[in-house]
């Protein structure tokens, strides 16, 4: 509630060669030359195996880095409306993607994973490790009397869990060419009007498989997404329009415009609607070695900063989850050096990092980041890596 290109070597294989010894001099010569071979073979293996077993204990050597608490972490904390557990996480936690190693759920909770408004969150230590769990509020009988200062807040029966992404969470779409091109599209209005928002009426084209009353998002087509390091196509973006109501299935049919984030246009696509997607997923790291670019950005031109989002190459094949950390990072730009003995010589400065980011949303070949902390903007072609690297 955030790789590395593999290469294939073939080896050929040598052309075997059938020769006649007519000499027992050579067959001597050939045979000493053999055990020779097999002798260096055999050194060269123990070598490499020294090599390995040295590489893991070092590897051994190296501690895990584990979860640090902020000098200034409450040792209570009553969860308030509007709290995202990512700034519970930062309250508590100088890396906050830590949270799952912390956190210590409460067996007698019907859903224990969740936090809501009113909740108690208290620090305790088993053995010298940092817990964080419920120790109060509406769902749980304190376990401790509770200071005069701390002021527990009633829940309401209806609120709505806290979420990872709240009002910035949107829901995107990613299609392959064909599906958008045979998707159902917005034809004209009841009038002469060209844009078209919630409440108005319009038919739509190529909708002779809706059925009435089936509800749809309204896209439109943004760009094609390349992967900038095998070319590969990995799919269409699309930017969320609205959502419409089939009133009048047909070739033609009528639609009802519902919701509208954006003014809807003639040729506006219509897929099927997709559940309400799970926002409570857990905050968590990629896989060690994940790598990936930043190919596109979410309705910004050329930079986005602190709760904006963008594409990367990396998706669900790639171990990528919703809740994943990364670390971003900018390329450095190249410079002038004044000083060097060679005329106009050009250095490239080391990359920085600039931020960092999280998953909220996965498909098979890309995922959507949102920015959580910036130093400064991210661009099309910075990195995303594990936080640790």
């Amino acid at each position: 509630m955030y790789k590395t290109r593999a290469t294939t070597t073939f080896v050929l294989p040598g052309i075997l060669l059938s020769v006649t010894l007519l000499l027992g001099a050579c067959a001597a010569t050939q045979t000493e030359e053999g055990a020779a071979t097999a002798e260096d073979t055999e050194a060269t293996q123990t070598a490499r195996s020294e090599d390995t077993s040295r590489e893991t204990a070092r590897a051994a050597e190296t501690p895990e880095p584990e979860p640090e608490i902020r000098e200034s972490a409450p040792e209570r904390y009553v969860v308030r409306e509007g709290d995202t557990l990512w700034d519970i996480a930062a309250m508590f936690l100088r890396d906050p993607w830590y949270w799952p190693e912390i956190w210590l759920v409460n067996p007698e909770i019907e859903n224990p994973h969740l936090i809501y408004p009113g909740d108690i969150l208290s620090i305790y230590y088993v053995d010298g490790e940092p817990r964080i769990t419920v120790d109060g509020g509406p769902r749980v009988r304190p376990t401790k009397r509770l200071s005069p200062e701390i002021r527990v807040v009633d829940r309401d029966e209806d609120a709505t869990p806290i979420s990872t992404l709240q009002s910035f969470m949107f829901r995107p779409q990613v299609l392959d060419d064909e599906t958008l091109e045979n998707a159902p599209y917005i034809l004209a209005s009841q009038d002469e009007r060209v844009i078209f928002g919630p409440g108005d009426r319009v038919y739509v084209r190529n909708a002779e498989d809706t059925q009435q009353y089936d509800l749809y998002h309204i896209v439109r087509r943004d760009g094609e997404l390349v992967d900038p390091d095998t070319g590969e196509n990995l799919g269409i973006a699309t930017l969320p329009i609205g959502e419409a109501e089939i009133v009048e299935p047909g070739n033609v049919a009528r639609a009802n415009i519902r919701k509208g984030e954006r003014e809807a246009i003639r040729g506006d696509r219509l897929v099927p609607y997709a559940d309400e997607q799970d926002m409570l997923f857990e905050i968590g790291r990629p896989p060690e070695d994940t790598e990936g670019t930043i190919i596109s950005l979410f309705d910004a031109i050329s930079q986005i900063g602190q709760l904006q989002a963008a594409i990367i190459n990396r998706g669900e094949r790639d171990g990528i989850e919703n809740g994943q950390v990364m670390t971003a990072y900018t390329a450095g730009r190249q410079v002038r050096d004044p000083v060097s003995d060679r005329p106009n010589e050009v250095v490239t400065l080391p990359e920085e990092s600039v931020g960092t980011v999280m998953v909220f949303q996965t498909f098979e070949k890309v995922s959507y980041i949102l920015v959580t902390e910036s130093e400064r903007t991210l661009r099309e072609g910075d990195k995303v890596r594990h936080p640790s690297r």
